[in-house]
This record gives C-alpha cells, structure tokens and sequence, in this order.
C-alpha cells in the first residue's frame, strides 16, 4: 500500500470513529409521567384527555418525547398509595395526581419526585402544601376551591326544586378529608331553613342500602365528592333516580355518568391546566416556586332528559343560565 493510499485510509476511519461512537451510546431517556386516576378508566376519561391534549399542545407527546405511565385507584386510597410507591421505586420525573387522599398517599410514597395535583378540594387545609402562594415542598397544582362552592351548590339545588325540604347528603365517613364539603353543606341547609339528613357510607355494598332508606325521607342528594362515589357513580345515580331524588353534584363528569345536576370547577380545564405545571417541571421548574392556581370556569350542567324521567319540570330562568343542558 502506498503513503498516499494508507493516509486517505487512517483518514476515512479516524472521521469514522464519532459516528461509530454515537451509533454505541444508548438513546435518551424518556421522561416519565405516573398518572394516578382516582376512580376508573371509564370514569377519568375525559381528565386524561384534556392532560394528554395540553400537554402535545406544549410540544410533549406520549411515545415520541414522553412516557406516560397510567393506573387507577378505583377508588381505593390504599391502592393510589401503592401505585405511588411503585413510581417513587422506579423513579419517574413527575407524578400527576387528584383527590386530596391521593395526593397525601402520593406525598407519603416520595419527597423527592415532584407531584403535580390535577384537582384537589382543600390543599392547604388538609396539609398537601404550606401555602396557595409558597407550595413549599414538591407538590404543587390545582385548587377546586370545593367547600367555596359547597353553599352555591345547595342553592341551586333549592332554585332547582321550589318545593325543597329535606336534603339528603351523602358521604363517604371512611374518608375524613371529605369533611370540610359535609360540614359545609350541612351549614348552608340550616342556613336557608332545610332540614339535612346525613347518609352515610363506607363502601360499595354500603351504597344501595343507604339509598333505599332515604325514599320518602328526603327531597334530593347532595353528593360529596369522593373516589369511592365517583367509582360507584352509575350505580349511585341509577338508584337516586328509582328512588326519584334528584342528585346534585360538584362535577361535570357525574353528569356523564347520570347525575342531574352539577355546579363546580371545569374539571378538564383543571387537567389542562395541570399539564402546564407538568411542563414546566419538565423544564426544569421547582414544585416550591409554582404557586397553586385556582379555578377560573365553573360550570351549571342540568340532565333535563333524568330530570324528565321522575316528572320534573326545570325553570326556563334556570336553563337558561346553564352552561349545558342535556336533552
């Protein structure tokens, strides 16, 4: 081989050996989000679809720069806590959670993974930051603003039904952070002259018993939110309807599952805005330094179609100012 021929050869091969030592090195880690669903995935549907939605908007898409990890609680608080230790073990880069009891689960499992609240009734009141400004800590995320919107509830359901008495109000007593709502609730019925009756549950073969007792005992449900009521959602309302009491809830998504009223935050908009915080986690943002947020929409959603089933009529006054009526 000649002197030229052996220098163009080390040449190609010496300009060869980046290419050959990029080719070796392993891809880029995904980062990886642990989505904790409160109830089913049936149930969090649309939530997982406004997250996934705002988060491609901001350039993330699950599969291409993002692994999104999705598992549900049904309802359990136990399970959310398993599913948290789970992630906190495998060490992913954020965790979205909603529900108080989930969030605190979420927060036991890890101190060191950030926890973004997709949706949470009372943050600072029930210990999952130190402050809406000053988070502290590594959660951060979203207020409901719950118990603030516990007193309008009661009175729509009032305008609701004219002839309003007895309000039944049902709530998971196995879960002590659903409290601040029943407390509430119970405050406003004796503020605007109703008698309140507390049904009480503690699990699912609770549910239908607890129904049953209030026919004839009561005008309407008011429904605290819950993991166990949001999982039990179909079944609470296809019972509240044979019962013939209209049921009031704090989300669109109880509508969805046969629910005939409901007043409260716009829940996707909250998921939405989550994938924000997310975002911004991922870009290097601190859960301490991002103030919590409240909501900005409310929504009035009337079932006119349940509400035709038991014999009601619905004030024009009413549907008008609804944000959605279904039909």
């Amino acid at each position: 081989m000649g002197r030229r021929e052996f220098i163009t050869l080390v040449g190609a091969t010496a300009a060869a050996w980046p290419l050959a030592a990029r080719s070796q090195q392993p891809a880029a880690k995904l980062p990886i989000i642990g989505f904790i669903g409160p109830s089913t995935p049936t149930a969090d549907v649309t939530r997982r679809a406004g997250l996934t939605k705002r988060l491609g908007e901001l350039g993330w898409v699950d599969g291409r720069n993002l692994t999104i990890d999705y598992r549900w609680a049904e309802g359990a608080v136990a399970r959310a806590g398993e599913i948290a230790a789970d992630y906190a073990q495998r060490k992913v880069d954020v965790i979205v959670v909603s529900g108080d009891a989930q969030v605190l689960a979420a927060k036991r499992a890890t101190a060191a993974i950030p926890i973004v609240i997709a949706a949470a009734a009372d943050p600072v009141g029930n210990h999952l930051v130190e402050s809406l400004a000053r988070p502290g800590g590594n959660v951060t995320g979203l207020s409901r603003q719950l118990t603030d919107s516990t007193g309008k509830r009661i009175e729509v359901l009032r305008e609701f039904l004219p002839g309003l008495r007895r309000v039944a109000i049902l709530f998971n007593a196995a879960n002590p952070l659903t409290a601040p709502e029943l407390n509430t609730a119970l405050a406003t019925t004796t503020k605007l002259g109703l008698d309140a009756v507390k049904c009480e549950i503690q699990r699912a073969e609770d549910i239908a018993p607890a129904i049953e007792a209030l026919k004839g005992n009561a005008d309407a449900l008011y429904v605290c939110i819950d993991p166990l009521v949001n999982t039990n959602g179909v079944r609470i309302n296809s019972l509240a309807l044979a019962a013939r009491l209209p049921t009031m809830h704090s989300s669109r998504d109880n509508i969805d599952a046969g629910g005939m009223i409901s007043y409260g935050p716009d829940i996707t908009d909250l998921f939405r805005r989550a994938a924000e915080f997310v975002d911004k986690i991922l870009r290097g943002a601190k859960p301490a330094d991002l103030p919590v947020e409240q909501p900005t929409k409310f929504e009035l959603v009337i079932n006119l179609r349940a509400a035709k089933s038991i014999g009601l009529e619905v004030s024009p006054t009413l549907l008008a100012r609804a944000d959605e009526v279904v039909e």
